[in-house]
């Protein structure tokens, strides 16, 4: 698995990061058109991409995609059975719908993105040989986040994956892991058109139910 497949730019690429590519990217446009089958695809790449990441001393995307792929399972459970109870309403918890957060919501997530590079940070600093540890802490903190926004369907989920894509293209390009860098790139356009899409449905589900404003719990 870590052979060589071919020389991009002049750097080896080995077949275990062409088979993590592929399973990624194909994870990330069934997110985007809210298809179910995208959390196995997430299991396998998140597999891949730990040993790949591991032998590159990338310790904090590695130890990310061990959480990566036990939430891959429980959003995949989400996305099939989830419920969700609507502030304000009797009715029982109702299937999972593409919500949006308040803007309490939206700063909390800030905040805890924040607080998550800097322990995380200091973490990998201290306690590991990482040469990255903060352009590593970045991404990996705000890959949590949305990682659980996305298996809830919070729509703002597509916010945070573009911060964390634009950090990790610059991880992976200085760390010469070219076709995941790649990978990222096309990630940031995939997290827009995400965004774009759900917003779409977002709107399309208030104009359905007649705008109502009930907050979703």
């Amino acid at each position: 698995m870590l052979d060589t497949a071919f020389v991009c730019w002049g750097v080896s690429v080995t077949w275990l990061e062409v088979m993590a590519f592929v399973l990624a990217l194909g994870c990330v446009l069934f997110n985007v058109y809210e298809i179910h089958w995208g959390w196995p695809l997430a299991i396998g790449s998140s597999v891949l991409y730990a040993w790949l990441f591991a032998s590159a001393r990338v310790y904090g995307d590695a130890g990310l995609q061990v959480f990566f792929a036990a939430t891959a399972a429980w959003g995949w459970w989400q996305w099939l059975f989830g419920r969700r109870r609507v502030a304000g309403s009797a009715a029982p918890p109702q299937p999972l719908r593409i919500v949006a957060l308040d803007a309490r919501g939206r700063l909390r997530v800030l905040v805890l993105w924040l607080a998550g590079w800097i322990a995380l940070g200091l973490l990998l600093s201290r306690l590991t040989d990482s040469d990255v540890p903060w352009l590593d802490a970045f991404p990996t903190a705000g890959s949590v986040i949305a990682q659980i926004l996305l298996a809830r369907k919070y729509v703002d989920n597509w916010w945070v994956w573009v911060g964390v894509n634009v950090g990790s293209v610059a991880l992976f390009g200085y760390k010469d892991l070219w076709l995941t860098a790649l990978l990222y790139v096309i990630f940031v356009g995939l997290a827009v058109q995400g965004l774009v899409r759900w917003r779409r449905l977002l709107a399309q589900q208030a104009a359905a139910a007649g705008g109502s404003a009930a907050m979703p719990t």
